[in-house]
């Protein structure tokens, strides 16, 4: 593709990130990696669960337009069919879902996928890594929390360089990111649900519980 994986144009220490894309475009791009998913889950003959969302498995086209890349972890279902069993825990460490850790928080579906798709959303959203111990400040080594607390208490993003212009939508990607990275399966909407709450207006997100 064109411009290669989202990767590179999201982390602020990437070397030869010479392209920021501004908050309508990260916007935009996660819109389009929601349809993606919502078609794999609920558009296929058979339901497709990926298993391994992350930046650098979205490409970009010279529009930068979404591509959902590497299937190679992907599970098949019936469509019918809503536990997927698999024997060992798969994805990359960052975005696996609990549940694929451990059954004690659940099952595994494709809800495994939203909660994937909701740290990446969180990660494009500070321009770092979700977890990052280098982080001057303890608060802020888990990003998710941080964000929260941020939002929550203070109402204010001034801390990710967000302007009034542009509040509206960060704060929808954050709001919509910690829906998807509920502990519990159950407690995470669905792709269908994501692409509902991105196109809605921000006063009809309610914030979700802490993650």
């Amino acid at each position: 593709m064109p411009n290669g994986s989202l990767e590179k144009f999201i982390y602020t220490k990437v070397p030869n990130a010479n392209i920021k894309l501004g908050w309508k475009k990260l916007y935009e791009i996660i819109v389009g990696i929601a349809r993606g998913l919502e078609y794999l889950h609920r558009g296929c003959n058979t339901r497709i669960v990926h298993f391994d969302i992350k930046p650098h498995n979205i490409l970009l086209d010279q529009d930068f337009c979404p591509k959902i890349a590497d299937f190679g972890l992907a599970k098949l279902c019936p469509p019918k069919q809503s536990i997927i069993t698999i024997t060992d825990a798969r994805g990359t460490v960052g975005y696996i879902a609990p549940e694929v850790f451990s059954r004690n928080f659940g099952v595994i579906s494709s809800k495994s996928d939203v909660y994937s798709y909701g740290m990446m959303v969180l990660e494009m959203v500070g321009g770092r890594k979700n977890i990052d111990a280098r982080a001057e400040n303890t608060s802020e080594i888990y990003f998710p929390h941080w964000i929260y607390d941020q939002l929550n208490q203070y109402d204010t993003l001034e801390a990710c360089g967000v302007t009034n212009e542009t509040e509206e939508i960060a704060k929808k990607m954050i709001i919509v990111g910690l829906w998807c990275i509920q502990i519990q399966p159950a407690d995470r909407p669905s792709m269908s649900r994501v692409v509902d709450m991105l196109e809605r207006s921000i006063s009809d997100l309610q914030m979700p519980p802490k993650p």
